[in-house]
């Protein structure tokens, strides 16, 4: 995986979408269970083909363990997956990036649980992070085709959270978008 910049100076086509309760809250859907919906609020921004989305968070209790008075890796990859799926929806429903012109908002509804897959995650722990409150910021890097069987768009999407005290963690995610729309079977593709 090649991390990218989670910022871009470019600001050609420069395009910000702030908060979106209802949309998050049909994001947030599959993590029926209260305790597990963590990501409170996010917006994203959108330049020269990339997006990003910055989100705010707050874990006041574990879905799965006892307070450890920080924030886990368990933790890290489940507010992943809730911001990851918020700025992959938003951009589709804002037809926002070249990448997801032949989505509809059917579409990622249909995809969001069975073909987004984690392929790769990778994580540093820089210094604790206050799992009651802090931000996170996710991206897109660099995206691919591969046809195996299927038709698999890979994406490289590095991410970080931080806090106010300073504590900090970073990373990168390669997704694996299964059979993503308008993209239909080649197999001479790469």
């Amino acid at each position: 995986m090649t991390t990218s910049p989670l910022h871009s100076d470019a600001d050609r086509g420069r395009m910000t979408f702030a908060n979106d309760p209802e949309l998050l809250s049909g994001v947030l859907r599959p993590y029926a269970r209260p305790k597990t919906q963590y990501l409170k609020s996010a917006t994203v921004d959108t330049a020269d083909g990339l997006a990003i989305a910055e989100g705010q968070f707050s874990i006041p209790h574990s879905c799965y363990i006892d307070d450890t008075g920080h924030l886990n890796s368990v933790e890290v990859n489940i507010c992943f997956n809730q911001l990851m799926y918020y700025l992959i929806a938003k951009c589709v429903q804002e037809q926002a990036l070249p990448a997801f012109d032949a989505w509809t908002m059917e579409d990622y509804w249909a995809k969001q649980l069975p073909d987004m897959l984690i392929a790769n995650f990778r994580s540093n722990f820089r210094r604790p992070i206050d799992s009651a409150s802090f931000t996170g910021a996710v991206s897109f890097g660099d995206f691919s085709v591969r046809n195996v069987r299927r038709a698999i768009q890979l994406v490289d999407m590095p991410w970080q959270f931080w806090d106010a005290s300073g504590g900090h963690a970073d990373g990168e995610v390669r997704m694996a978008l299964v059979e993503p729309p308008g993209m239909g079977y080649q197999a001479n593709a790469a």
